[in-house]
């Protein structure tokens, strides 16, 4: 131990700093099928919160002027980035060359029925499907998922368990949340809604690119997700 309160280390007490929620947080030892996520938003929100992504501290993005409320916790899957592979996936899909990806971290929507009364938390949840948000010409994906061990929606494993009226709201808020009355359209599109499988393989292609831009996943994880 050092011999002064002022040579206390990282290494002497490595509970001191936090890590970081995009970069310093593993996926899990059992991703895609469960995955840890990082929650940057509640319902009972009213500002938008975002990470800053070169602290790891949460930011006041914009407040709520209307009555958008989030449906659902909301973050995003650490250790993602959605760059070239996620939107070579998304020009593939829908037909349409020249989509890239946005530039973020990989978007996460959680349901449970819990009211979980704050963000800036990590939960473990379950992926179920998504949405296939386009953003202009960028690739905006939104996975969608179960809180594992919620005592309602816990026991979902695959999209055709959610209500429709439930995708329907997801869909509807995205479609609209970045429009302002009196202002010009903003071109956002989900041209599909897509189940289990095809957000597995969302996943895996933004953990690649991960990879690519970050370097921070190694050996085992990535292993498990389909790279070597």
């Amino acid at each position: 131990m050092p011999d002064r309160p002022d040579q206390v280390s990282a290494a002497h007490l490595p509970g001191l700093y936090r890590r970081h929620p995009w970069h310093g947080v593993a996926l899990g030892d059992d991703a895609p099928r469960s995955l840890m996520a990082f929650i940057e938003i509640v319902p009972s929100d009213t500002v938008k919160y975002e990470l800053d992504k070169e602290s790891g501290l949460l930011k006041i993005d914009r407040p709520q002027k209307f009555s958008n409320v989030y449906p659902t916790l909301y973050g995003f899957i650490p250790r993602t980035y959605c760059a070239e592979e996620c939107g070579a996936l998304c020009s593939a899909r829908v037909g349409r060359p020249g989509i890239q990806g946005d530039g973020d971290p990989l978007d996460i929507c959680v349901l449970t029925e819990r009211d979980i009364p704050r963000g800036d938390i990590l939960v473990r949840a379950m992926p179920i499907g998504g949405l296939r948000m386009i953003d202009g010409n960028e690739a905006d994906d939104k996975i969608i998922a179960v809180l594992e061990g919620d005592a309602i929606y816990g026991g979902w494993t695959e999209l055709e368990h959610v209500p429709a009226q439930v995708i329907e709201r997801l869909r509807h808020y995205f479609l609209t949340y970045k429009q302002i009355p009196g202002t010009a359209p903003v071109r956002v599109e989900i041209p599909h809604v897509y189940g289990r499988e095809e957000a597995y393989e969302v996943i895996r292609r933004t953990v690649q690119d991960y990879e690519r831009h970050f370097g921070h996943l190694r050996g085992a994880d990535a292993e498990r997700l389909g790279r070597t």
